[in-house]
Order: structure tokens, then C-alpha cells, then sequence
């Protein structure tokens, strides 16, 4: 009987709403609207609504409007910034801004630059963090823990401790000492090579070696985020994997790094970004102006050059332009991979 009647409950209580949806449809509808309008519950939910909304729009333009001021400023004459009157709105709308930048700071010569340094560098840094994180992760072995504390340290350690050991390292370049050995001579009449070392200055190798070996810039964060998301993987995909005759490298590749693809993305997308935007290596180890790069552009043209009374607002405002434009890639490429990037931080983790 008790099952019988826990069948027809569901039954009468669908009934029971039917009967009364279609009662509350024959009413007037002045009474329908009173009822679902004037009530406690709407008015509370109602406050509730605008409470947020303002609250939104208000953090929105806190944030926001330091943005549109930058923007507005970089279509304006000089004459606009000695106006009262202007604010957002230039009165003499012009791009003297973005053109003087294109064609004199050399800003198309800066993207290909810093976008083949910015893809390399990413790309490398995003499969050997992998790499390192999946090892971390998965394998169990005698200093484990005390190679993840040195990971971690990567992240404490501030980069301007660095600095000088950094510059000497690559601008003497020696590895284990072979080049001066060879360079020397085998013998004091032997030299098999005609230097001693290398200088790597002046090029993206310092970079790109560095990325090899999980030491670029944020490359513990990545690893860190990496290797939270793997030990979240089932061991049981690598032991069926192993079952079936498949090795460990070919197990991370054919099996590991497809579920790892947002995570990967989310990796990259750090890499690139951080790296397109970096001044502190490009700085240290580019020392000439034969490569031109995007913290370079940040200067004022000649062309734009004046004196006048509103020229430290002028010149602000070209330097803004700068960023703009370099920043500017960043966000198109945010967009079409916004996705991506929160399924990443999702999975890695580090959200909660």
C-alpha cells in the first residue's frame, strides 16, 4: 500500500498544480498582475536587483574609466588638453597619435619581433612545464618534495636578485666549461675553436634557454597550476594505458596532454602575455637598439614633439597611446580565448 500511494503522489501533486495554473489563468488580469507584482517577495527581490545593479555599475566604472580617460586622451589635439571644457570628448578629433607611432617609433617592426620571441618562448615554456609538472605529480621518487620546493622558490625569489648573475652567464656563455677548453686548445697548441665563449646578448637565445629549462618568467607558477590539475587525472587512464603496452612518454602524449588542453591554453595564454608585455629580461639582455621590441615604442616621436603649456598632459597622453597599442593584441586574442582561460584556472585548481 505504501508503495502504491508513493506512485500517486506525484501524480495528484501534478494534478493538483494543473488545477491550479489554469485557475490562476481564468482570473482578470488586473488581479494577476497584483498578485505577481504587488507582493513581498517581488518587492525583495525587486531591491535586491537594483542593489546589485548599482553596485556593478559602480565598481565598472571605477574600473573602467581610468581606461575610456586613455582612450579619449589618444584622439585628442594639444589644444584639447589646455581645454576646460574637453573631457571624454575630443573637440579636435585626430589619429597624429597612432600614425607617429606606427611610422616613426617603428611599431610594426616591434609586433613581428616580440610575437615570434612571445610564440616561441610560449609554446616552449607551455610543453615543458607540462613536462616537469606531470613528473611532479605522477611519479614518486626520492626529492620529489625538495624539487617542488625549488619550484616554488622560483616564484619567491625576486628576479632583480638575479640580475647581474643572469647578464654574466649569458653574455660569457661557456657550458661546463667547453668552450674555453676547446677554445684554449686541447693542448697549448691545439685550439679547436677560435673563442672561448659565447655572447648571447643582443638575442632571444637567453630566452629561449631559459624556457627550456623552466626558468622563464612565471614558469613556477606554471608548473605549480600544472601539476594540480594532473594529480587530479585517475591513475587508472595511465595504468590502462600501461596494460595495453604504451610507454610513459607516450602515454603523457597520447593520453595525458589531450585532457590537458584548456589547461595548456590557459599556460600559453599566461606565457604569451607576460612575455609580450616584459621589460625587465628584454631590458637586461637586450643592450643595443637593433632589435626593436614592444617596451621600446614608449617614447614620444619627434613629429609630436612641442612646448606649450599643456605639454606634460600631451606627452602622458601619447605615452598612453603607446600602451594602448601594445596591449592592444592582448585583448583581441583575450577575447577569442576568454574560454578557455577560465576552464583553465577552473581546472588547475588554485580557485578554491
Amino acid at each position: 500500500m505504501d508503495a502504491q500511494n508513493m506512485q500517486k503522489a506525484p501524480a495528484v501533486m501534478k494534478e493538483t498544480k494543473n488545477k491550479i495554473k489554469v485557475e490562476f489563468e481564468r482570473t482578470p488580469l488586473k488581479e494577476r498582475l497584483k498578485a505577481k507584482f504587488i507582493s513581498t517577495f517581488f518587492l525583495q527581490k525587486f531591491v535586491w536587483f537594483i542593489f546589485r545593479f548599482v553596485l556593478l555599475l559602480g565598481i565598472s566604472y571605477v574600473i573602467l574609466f581610468p581606461f575610456f580617460s586613455k582612450i579619449a586622451g589618444s584622439f585628442m589635439a594639444p589644444e584639447d588638453f589646455v581645454d576646460v571644457t574637453v573631457r571624454l570628448i575630443p573637440k579636435h578629433f585626430t589619429l597624429d597619435m597612432y600614425k607617429a607611432v606606427v611610422t616613426e617609433l617603428g611599431y610594426l617592426e616591434a609586433f613581428w619581433n616580440t610575437l615570434l620571441l612571445s610564440v616561441s618562448t610560449a609554446l616552449i615554456q607551455t610543453f615543458v612545464c607540462c613536462l616537469v609538472a606531470y613528473g611532479l605529480a605522477k611519479f614518486k621518487f626520492k626529492g620529489n618534495a625538495l624539487v617542488f620546493l625549488a619550484v616554488i622558490l622560483t616564484m619567491v625569489v625576486p628576479h632583480q636578485t638575479l640580475q647581474l648573475s643572469l647578464f654574466m652567464k649569458f653574455r660569457y656563455f661557456d657550458i661546463f666549461g667547453i668552450f674555453k677548453l676547446l677554445g684554449g686548445g686541447v693542448t697549448e697548441s691545439i685550439s679547436l675553436l677560435p673563442f672561448t665563449d659565447l655572447n648571447l646578448t643582443n638575442t632571444f637565445w637567453p630566452l629561449i634557454i631559459m624556457s627550456i629549462g623552466a626558468l622563464g618568467f612565471k614558469n613556477g607558477l606554471y608548473i605549480f597550476m600544472l601539476r594540480q590539475f594532473f594529480r587530479g587525472v585517475p591513475d587508472e587512464l595511465e595504468e590502462s594505458a600501461y596494460i595495453d603496452g604504451s610507454g610513459t612518454l607516450r602515454t603523457f602524449i597520447q593520453i595525458i596532454l589531450p585532457l590537458s588542453v584548456p589547461m595548456m591554453i590557459t599556460v600559453f595564454l599566461f606565457a604569451f602575455s607576460w612575455q609580450w608585455t616584459d621589460d625587465f629580461y628584454t631590458t637586461l639582455f637586450f643592450t643595443t637598439t637593433k632589435t626593436t621590441l614592444m617596451p621600446d615604442i614608449i617614447s614620444i616621436p619627434k613629429s609630436l614633439q612641442t612646448n606649450y603649456a599643456g605639454q606634460n598632459l600631451y606627452y602622458a597622453a601619447i605615452r598612453n597611446t603607446c600602451g594602448i597599442m601594445i596591449i592592444l593584441p592582448l585583448v583581441v586574442m583575450y577575447l577569442f580565448c576568454q574560454r578557455y582561460l577560465i576552464q583553465g584556472i577552473e581546472r588547475s585548481g588554485i580557485t578554491g
